[in-house]
């Protein structure tokens, strides 16, 4: 009798690629839900016991139910003031109006959103700056053995190093009596852009610098000139590496905005979990679990859009079965 595997033995019935990518992850799904319930209740902290799946799903629709409850604040308000305003028109038609902002508490979605816009905003910042600058050191040795050194030192800085730094420069030089942006936005914007930087450099200059040199050759033979060989050939066939570090730079641009927030207090989910770790209620640790949760699937949501993206921008079309 032949040996089997432990592969072959974990092997599931045939049920066809779209079956099987279906349903492997809904059963680590539920192994993970599950492990997580046990594991909860054997756990108690200073605000109780470690909140399961049931409760962090609680929470989630309560954030839900304050969102839709602050949405009907906000539309009332609005309401309230147009029919004073137009009250006010009606009795003196040259009355000069006053519009008013609604200045209520942003709500958990509401600060979804505000920490898609930062990180959008340190991302294309970092890949504006990283992608001439990786073909550069692609294309030119004397360019990388300068950058290089620097790419070494800067790499593993942490973002918590970064933002005080950040901070002082943004304060010092960023000075309005009526900003565009706050200032928590631009510092942790640009605390994402200095870490979002390293791996689309180092990556897009790898793609560079392998780029066949039968190409080079045939563009020197054309006599195409350096701007047209970048653009219909360097840049095309480095495209796979250069998206790699894409998503590299996304992926460490949207870990490092959640501790810039919390630091810079850029109303955000970074806040948001600051926020409930010191209100310290009984259903702060639910809420957080909520926010964590969040995180990762807007992660995974940012990195399946980056591939998405690659396929449709370039000839490595296998990109995003992996």
């Amino acid at each position: 009798m032949s040996k089997t595997t432990l592969a072959e033995r974990l092997r599931l019935p045939d049920l066809g690629r779209a079956g099987q990518q279906l349903l492997v992850p809904a059963i680590a799904i539920m192994l993970f839900l599950g492990l997580w319930g046990l594991g909860a209740q054997r756990v108690q902290t200073s605000l109780g016991q470690l909140p399961g799946p049931v409760k962090a799903w609680e929470q989630a629709r309560t954030l839900y139910q304050e969102h839709r409850a602050e949405r009907d604040r906000a539309v009332a308000f609005h309401q309230r003031q147009e029919e004073r305003n137009a009250a006010r028109l009606q009795q003196d038609p040259d009355a000069k109006i006053q519009w008013r902002k609604y200045t209520g508490k942003p709500t958990f979605f509401d600060q979804i959103l505000t920490s898609l816009i930062t990180v959008a905003a340190g991302f294309l910042l970092a890949s504006l700056i990283a992608i001439p600058l990786g073909v550069l050191c692609g294309m030119s040795d004397n360019f990388y053995q300068a950058m290089n050194p620097l790419i070494q030192i800067f790499k593993p800085v942490s973002p918590l190093a970064w933002l005080p730094l950040v901070t002082m420069v943004v304060s010092a030089v960023y000075v309005s009596d009526d900003p565009l942006l706050s200032k928590s936005f631009v510092n942790s914007a640009l605390t994402v852009t200095l870490c979002c930087l390293w791996p689309t450099i180092i990556n897009t200059t790898v793609g560079v610098a392998g780029v066949s040199k039968d190409l080079i050759n045939v563009s020197r033979v054309l006599r195409l000139g350096w701007l047209t060989q970048v653009v219909k050939i360097v840049l095309p066939s480095a495209m796979p590496m250069m998206f790699t570090g894409l998503r590299l730079s996304l992926s460490i641009g949207w870990m490092v905005l959640i501790a810039a927030e919390m630091l810079a207090q850029n109303p955000g989910l970074g806040k948001f979990v600051w926020d409930e770790f010191q209100n310290g209620s009984s259903n702060s640790l639910a809420r957080i679990m909520v926010a964590v949760l969040v995180i990762g699937f807007i992660g995974f949501l940012l990195d399946r859009g980056m591939l998405m993206l690659q396929r449709r921008v370039s000839w490595d079309k296998g990109a995003v079965l992996r």
